[in-house]
């Protein structure tokens, strides 16, 4: 029974999710606001299972990102490829840029693995604001409006209003998708290497199979954002693989706590509720960025949700007449 009331909430919570950009007065920005937290926290999920799961700290995830952006602009642009096509391809480039970069960071750890894939991002960086095939400094314009046509009917999304319904539906099929991994064999793998390797080992589980295995998971999920933002923006560039999106993804993994579903979201959305309707102009919004990330590693291991939860614990004890007693009974 319990079982059922809590499907039954989840699923109200899911639909009521999707009238969220209307509860808020339903205008252009703050449409445009809502797409662009679920692209993002979608972006942030696939970075969550190499943090939260496996224990690793990826900083080439915006390759991940950026390769969904370039597979969509350049097959939408020169071949012509439907959405549902792109997304097809997006999905396969990033699986097997994961390929290679896992297999290339397979007996990395920790330090070292924070390098090579940061290295890695430098390396895309440079090749997509030199390389011509990929628009070099200039990016890819003209990216078509996101169209589906099913023959009997077609769906056509000409502003944000109408891109919502796509970016919701991807940010709901990803929490299932990260729900179901964390359920499956291979997340408990995962979080066994993560606890202790070699117990994880003495257990029959291959370490080194079960990291490249999440990133066969976790790269298709960032490029999907990737895939999605291509379409948003019309336009993409080297940005892409700039800082800001390395800090974006790492700040809202962090900030709230770690294996919290629902926590990516709600980080991405405290970013950009800030740069969007509180934004005190780009470098400030970046500095502000910067610094909550900081604050987070630094003063906040557990994030906010682990902080209060400490807090309360602390309350609790201190409220405690037994505990309390006790202790000025061992004072006398």
């Amino acid at each position: 029974m319990a079982t059922v009331f809590g499907t039954i909430a989840v699923l109200a919570l899911a639909v009521a999710g999707f009238f969220v950009p209307a509860a808020f007065g339903g205008g252009g920005a703050v449409y445009s606001a809502c797409v662009l937290i679920a692209i993002f926290a979608v972006m942030a999920y696939g970075l969550d299972l190499i943090v939260s799961d496996l224990g690793e700290v990826s900083l080439g995830h915006p390759v991940f990102f950026a390769s969904g952006a370039y597979a969509t602009a350049l097959l939408s642009t020169e071949a012509g490829l439907s959405p549902v096509l792109t997304f097809v391809a997006s999905l396969a480039v990033a699986m097997a840029l994961a390929l290679l970069v896992g297999f290339i960071t397979l007996r990395l750890r920790e330090f070292v693995f924070s390098l090579v894939t940061y290295a890695v991002t430098v390396v895309a960086l440079t090749l997509a604001e030199n390389w011509s095939a990929l628009g070099g400094s200039d990016g890819i314009a003209g990216i078509p409006l996101f169209t589906v046509d099913a023959g009997i009917a077609s769906f056509r999304a000409v502003t944000d209003r109408d891109l919502w319904p796509v970016a919701y539906g991807l940010l709901l099929a990803t929490l299932w998708l990260v729900s179901a991994f964390r359920r499956s064999r291979l997340g408990n793998a995962a979080l066994k290497v993560h606890l202790n390797p070699r117990l994880a080992t003495m257990s029959g589980i291959d370490p080194q199979k079960t990291r490249l295995m999440v990133f066969l998971v976790s790269a298709p999920m960032t490029a999907a954002a990737g895939w999605l933002y291509a379409y948003q923006r019309a336009y993409i560039s080297a940005d892409l693989l700039s800082p800001y999106f390395l800090i974006l993804m790492l700040t809202a993994v962090v900030i709230i706590g770690r294996r919290l579903l629902l926590a990516p979201l709600m980080g991405v959305a405290l970013i950009l509720v800030q740069e969007k309707f509180f934004s005190f102009g780009g470098d400030v919004d970046r500095i502000i960025l910067g610094c909550a990330l900081i604050v987070s590693l630094a003063f906040l291991p557990g994030g906010i949700a682990g902080t209060a939860r400490a807090l309360a614990a602390r309350i609790r004890r201190s409220d405690d007449p037994a505990r309390t007693n006790a202790k000025n009974e061992g004072a006398t």
